[in-house]
């Protein structure tokens, strides 16, 4: 059975909340893993309300200081505190976030009986920043307004299958296992050199998610997304405020489909939205006639990464 990847959308709104809708944050299951993408005002709520695995989340990735996209963190932090967290936890974002985060946790007599680390992001080159036997996290550079990093979340692992009967006929021995299943050939003492598609079977890709918000539209993001699986981008305004768009750098519904049918992505999310629209439906519909296979991030829902 293939492993669990998927986001869950916490918030769909840019800039403020409303009656319906919150700020930008996204939860992430990798098998076992629990990350957080952006953490706006609310977060905590919505993790509750909809049942998510608060203590679980190990990494928390900031994309940028803009409110909407952290103001939920501090807050969170505390209560995975009185939760009784002990584990680690990992924060993911621009230099300047540790002070800010360090400064409330003093001013409010916040004491973690766990430890918080931070993890500086580089917003002017790609960078990974994360890489273990399960998943590798990728910086992307945006242009916002201000410093800003998307995040590519690269699923890693064995892609292949082991062949047992084929391996017992060439008598594989057991500490070759793993790198076979990575595609390795096998040399062995009695056979000599075994290709490795004599002793394993086709398995499964390994997936990736890209989460790109806050940008003016980009085409330089296209080569460094192409063939992504799964593409959440922001889709702030509906194309005829354009101009409003790239006032504001940011990016209409139907450029999200551009970038996503350039970049030959399998499956786009779109979400960000502004306040001004009441049926997000027809933000959805605009990128739909670029890149048909789009769908509306809706808050609650969870999407596979397939």
């Amino acid at each position: 059975m293939r492993k669990a990847f998927e986001i869950t959308v916490l918030g769909t709104s840019s800039a403020t909340p409303t009656k319906y809708s919150h700020p930008s944050a996204h939860f992430v299951r990798l098998e076992g893993t629990y990350l957080l993408l952006d953490c706006g005002e609310g977060t905590q709520r919505q993790l509750a309300r909809y049942g998510l695995r608060t203590l679980r989340i190990s990494h928390v990735f900031i994309t940028h200081l803009h409110g909407d996209h952290y103001f939920g963190l501090p807050g969170l932090i505390s209560s995975m505190a009185l939760f009784g967290r002990t584990e680690p936890l990992i924060v993911v974002g621009p230099a300047a976030l540790e002070g800010i985060i360090t400064s409330i946790l003093k001013e409010s007599d916040a004491h973690l009986p766990y430890l918080l680390k931070f993890i500086k992001t580089k917003t002017d080159a790609i960078h990974t920043l994360i890489e273990n036997d399960k998943f590798a996290v990728v910086t992307v550079p945006l242009q916002h307004r201000m410093p800003c990093t998307g995040f590519l979340i690269k699923e890693l692992g064995p892609e292949r299958h082991l062949n047992v009967d084929a391996c017992i006929k060439y008598g594989v021995p057991v500490d070759q296992y793993e790198a076979i299943k990575r595609g390795a050939d096998c040399l062995s003492p009695q056979k000599g050199l075994i290709p490795n598609q004599h002793i394993s079977l086709a398995g499964h890709p390994n997936r990736t998610l890209a989460y790109i918000t806050d940008t003016v539209y980009d085409t330089r993001l296209v080569e460094i997304l192409r063939n992504v699986n799964l593409l959440y981008h922001e889709a702030t305004f509906l194309h005829e405020l354009k101009e409003r768009a790239a006032e504001t750098f940011h990016t209409t519904a139907l450029q999200a489909g551009q970038i996503a049918k350039a970049a030959g992505v399998k499956e786009l999310l779109i979400g960000h939205f502004s306040a001004r629209y009441n049926d997000t439906s027809l933000l959805l519909e605009e990128a739909q006639s670029v890149f048909a296979n789009t769908q509306e991030a809706v808050e609650g829902r969870t999407y596979s990464v397939l």
